[in-house]
Formats: structure tokens, C-alpha cells, sequence
């Protein structure tokens, strides 16, 4: 029954997560209140992310959504992205990391709120100053925090006016690569409960396509409501959690 239960989120969590990011609102809370070990429930998250989010892209990439002469950068910038933000989380408390991520994620919004852009540009992705410094520090944030991560990528591509279905793409290419390093972490550390892990993956990777698939169909006008929504659920969720 417990299987079941994770599977299902798997499929939950990530068909929210490919469309607008917080997937981890609902899978880590889950894991948590079934008993699952913190390290093993992450652990469980961070492997089941690589293949799900690796599905979604190579189905858009299949179906020439996306280039991938546009996004290759990605790959390195968000695994450095990722690295830096492990070792700084190893230097400062988790308080302090609770009260970053909720400014972060407050900025995003007001950002959002105040801005007019709304996912219907076509721009190229290129590397400038402010795509690479903002796919790395929200790598950072990923290997700080996590929660929210593709929300606030989300954000930054509406900013740079690349269109809602290419931004989905680049997103859980970026979602991919910062969750390689961990997950190796977490298998070579043992931390992994593989029966768990295995029921969240396939959930997952159902999850990931059902995602895709609404999102190629979804109007541009209809994406920051729902970033707003999704946004405003992680801040009172790490809030709750970690400051109250």
C-alpha cells in the first residue's frame, strides 16, 4: 500500500512540477509524514528527478520543441550551479538557508507581479549577463534549498521572453543535470531505500509525460497565474516549516 501511495505522488508531484515547478510541495511532505528517513526521502526525490525530467526533454527534443544547439550550456552550468550551492549549505545553518530561500522566492513573485512578461516571446536562449549568472545562482539555490527551483527558472525565462514550451524544456534539462551529482551523492552514501525510490520513479516518469503533454497545450496567458499559486505555496510551506 505504501508503494501505491508513493507511486501515485510520483505521478502528482511531477505532472505539477514539469508544468510550473513545486512538485517537491507535495512528494518530500508525503515521504516525511509516511515515515520515510529525511536523507532517503530527498535521496528518493533527487533520482527519480534525473530520469523524469530527462523523459520530458528528450520527448520535447524528439518532437523538435527545443534545440539542442540552444540549451548544451545548461548542462554545465547548472551541475557547477548545484555543486557550489552543496558546499556553501555545508557552511551555513538552516535557519539562515530557510529565510534566503524565502526572499528568493518573494522577489520571484513580486517580480512576476509587477512585470509584464508573460512567456510569449521567442527569443533565442543565448549566454549573456543575465541568463548565466541566473541559471547558476538559481543552481546555487538548488543545491542550497531546492524547493521551488523550477519556479524561479521559470521565472527567468519569462524574463528573457523565451516561449512557455521551450522554457519547459530548459527547465527539466536543468532539473536533469542538477540532480545527477546528488543522486550519486545519495546512492554512494547508501541513503537510498531502492523499493521506495523505484515506485516514485515510475510515478514519476508518468508524471513527467502527462506534464509535458498539458503544458504543449496550455495558453501562455494561463502560466503566471499559475507560478503565482505555485510560488506563493512554497513560501508559506518553508515558512511553516522552518521559521514558525
Amino acid at each position: 500500500m505504501e508503494y501505491l501511495i508513493i507511486f501515485f505522488t510520483g505521478i502528482i508531484s511531477t505532472t505539477l512540477g514539469t508544468i510550473a515547478g513545486g512538485g517537491g510541495l507535495i512528494s518530500l511532505p508525503l515521504m516525511l509524514l509516511l515515515g520515510i528517513p529525511i536523507h532517503s526521502a530527498i535521496g528518493a526525490n533527487k533520482v527519480s528527478n534525473t530520469v523524469s525530467s530527462f523523459s520530458s526533454f528528450f520527448h520535447l527534443l524528439r518532437h523538435k520543441k527545443i534545440a539542442l544547439k540552444e540549451c548544451y550550456w545548461i548542462i554545465p552550468v547548472s551541475i557547477l550551479g548545484g555543486l557550489s550551492g552543496g558546499y556553501i549549505a555545508t557552511r551555513i545553518s538552516g535557519e539562515l538557508l530557510s529565510i534566503i530561500a524565502i526572499f528568493l522566492l518573494m522577489f520571484a513573485l513580486v517580480t512576476s507581479m509587477i512585470g509584464k512578461r508573460n512567456f510569449t516571446g521567442g527569443n533565442i536562449l543565448k549566454m549573456n549577463k543575465i541568463s548565466l549568472p541566473g541559471m547558476y545562482g538559481i543552481g546555487i539555490y538548488d543545491g542550497l534549498f531546492g524547493p521551488g527551483q523550477g519556479t524561479l527558472m521559470l521565472f527567468l525565462f519569462a524574463y528573457l521572453r523565451i516561449d512557455y514550451i521551450r522554457a519547459v524544456g530548459y527547465v527539466r534539462l536543468a532539473t536533469f543535470s542538477s540532480c545527477i551529482g546528488a543522486a550519486t551523492i545519495y546512492i554512494t552514501f547508501g541513503k537510498i531505500i531502492w523499493g521506495l525510490t523505484i515506485a516514485l520513479l515510475f510515478g514519476s516518469v508518468i508524471g513527467a509525460q502527462i506534464g509535458v503533454r498539458v503544458a504543449e497545450k496550455l495558453k501562455p496567458s494561463y502560466i503566471k497565474p499559475i507560478l503565482r499559486i505555485v510560488t506563493l505555496a512554497i513560501i508559506i510551506q518553508v515558512f511553516v516549516e522552518n521559521i514558525l
